[in-house]
């Protein structure tokens, strides 16, 4: 696996929350549950706290939602 650091990670990061909110919200045969899964595998082993998490997850609602709750 690549090994990514400072920006490149928290790009990385964003990328994946996004990704998973974006896959989440599409309607049922569009929604690629595997891919889900997997990202959300990923994030999990790339965050090391539920706060970083949380940041994370309110900057993906942003961005998809345009609305941070």
């Amino acid at each position: 696996m690549a090994d990514f650091k400072d920006r490149d990670l928290h790009l990385v990061k964003k990328a994946l929350a996004i990704a998973v909110l974006a896959i989440e919200r599409q309607p049922g045969p569009f929604q690629s549950h595997s891919d889900q899964v997997d990202m959300k595998t990923l994030l999990d082993r790339l965050i090391v706290s539920d706060t970083e998490l949380a940041h994370y997850a309110r900057s993906a609602r942003i961005a998809v939602m345009g609305d941070p709750d």
